[in-house]
């Protein structure tokens, strides 16, 4: 009975290794591959099953960071019985509120895992080396790369500049502390490279989404930082910023202008173009939302609502997403205000989760405010990379985070016990 015991602790021990690697290589093909991260979650998956002890799990389950975003999916699963739309169709919608499920699985992981560090530093090496594609196919444009567009090596404009933000948002604030601390050289080269990831933002390959989130991760620092007095700072200095790259990125002013101008061609033209699309998508939202209030149209059904509203137009207008281009009506639109008002509980939950002052709380609240932000021009939870982007970002911090509050109980009840 006691080798029986070993083994099965020696088995556990093994798998749970081989999670954690998992999840660190899953991190690093996440700005690369969606085929590759695919693989490698189910692997993953396969790996991390054998290692769950239901106690470990409901723990996380019956707190807001984790059971919220379960709750988030099994309305998805309840929303499939009364959408007035094909079964396949309801399965696809059904397929962007899985992922959801991974993030208690993921604090729960490194809840008693030390190695969540590996999984960020993972992440941050790949987008170092996506960062040197991005230069590289934007200075010698002929190469052979995965996007269309310019300055991007694979993927898209928007996600690249969201995960060199949240690169950048963290380099920054880790200088800053190794500034305080006298480690000159890390100060530094946190410097550089996030100074790199924003010149790529700013001068290679913007998106809109991302100045925003931008503007409000450097207000948020300031307050988290020094208060009322760093809020004001921080605006002082975002604007002294703005108005410097303004002057010397001829690209940026060209990409801000046109919010203007792609609104009054869609208007006036009928033509489609980005901006006009998304004010038409949002003021179809609201009437799909109005005409089903409480519980929505259900899950899958946003295509269906797009098409009977493009229907009989022509030109843009008849242009029937499958896509409204918010979170929230990406979610209202198929489980009414009910899911909309679980969706924004979830968010809250992991804001005051990631409430500390620490880099690991740093790095959870970037990420939070960056789907928050994002979410309010697209679907980013939906989405694949910006999707998984959340879900492992927060499932990995906020099971590190964890980590810390029992050892600091652990140690508490340790002073407890001699004293």
């Amino acid at each position: 009975m006691a080798g029986s015991s070993i083994a099965e602790r020696f088995d556990r021990t093994r798998f749970a290794a081989v999670a954690d690697w998992l999840m660190v290589a899953v991190a690093v093909s996440l700005p690369w591959s969606t085929s590759a991260t695919g693989i490698l979650l189910v692997l993953w998956l396969l790996a991390l099953i054998p290692t769950l002890e239901w106690p470990e799990l409901r723990r996380e389950l019956v707190t807001p960071a984790g059971g919220l975003p379960v709750l988030l999916f099994l309305l998805g699963v309840l929303g499939m019985a009364w959408a007035d739309v094909s079964l396949l169709e309801r399965w696809k919608g059904l397929d962007s509120f899985f992922k959801l499920l991974v993030i208690p699985l993921l604090m729960t992981q490194f809840r008693r895992s030390g190695n969540g560090e590996r999984v960020l530093i993972g992440f941050l090496a790949a987008c170092v080396a996506l960062l040197v594609a991005s230069l590289a196919v934007s200075i010698w444009p002929e190469l052979p790369k995965g996007s269309s567009d310019a300055g991007v090596a694979v993927k898209n404009y928007i996600v690249q500049s969201a995960e060199f933000t949240m690169c950048a948002a963290v380099l920054l604030h880790r200088a800053v502390e190794s500034s305080r601390r006298r480690h000159r050289m890390l100060a530094a080269a946190g410097f550089v490279l996030a100074l790199l990831f924003l010149a790529d933002i700013f001068f290679v390959a913007t998106s809109r989404t991302t100045l925003v989130v931008i503007a409000v991760l450097i207000l948020l620092y300031g307050a988290r930082q020094f208060g009322w007095k760093g809020f004001v700072l921080a605006a002082a200095v975002g604007l002294a910023t703005a108005a410097t790259l303004w002057v010397s990125s001829p690209y940026l002013r060209g990409r801000i202008a046109g919010v203007f101008l792609e609104t009054e061609r869609f208007e006036a033209q009928n033509v489609r173009t980005p901006s006009g699309e998304r004010l038409m998508f949002w003021a179809d939202s609201i009437r799909f939302v109005e005409s089903a209030p409480l519980l929505g149209h259900g899950t899958g059904s946003i295509s269906e609502m797009f098409r009977y509203a493009a229907a009989g137009h022509t030109g843009a207008r008849a242009e029937a997403s499958s896509n409204p281009h918010n979170q929230t009506f990406a979610v209202a639109i198929q489980l009414g205000l009910v899911g909309a008002l679980v969706l924004w509980a979830m968010w809250i939950a992991h804001l005051v989760l990631f409430r500390g002052g620490g880099l690991i709380e740093w790095v959870g609240l970037v990420i939070v405010v960056q789907n928050i932000v994002g979410s309010l021009f697209n679907s980013f939870l939906f989405d694949f990379t910006e999707g998984w982007l959340y879900v492992l970002g927060v499932g990995v911090a906020a099971g590190m985070i964890l980590r810390q509050f029992d050892a600091a109980r652990g140690g508490a009840a340790a002073t407890v016990s001699k004293t």
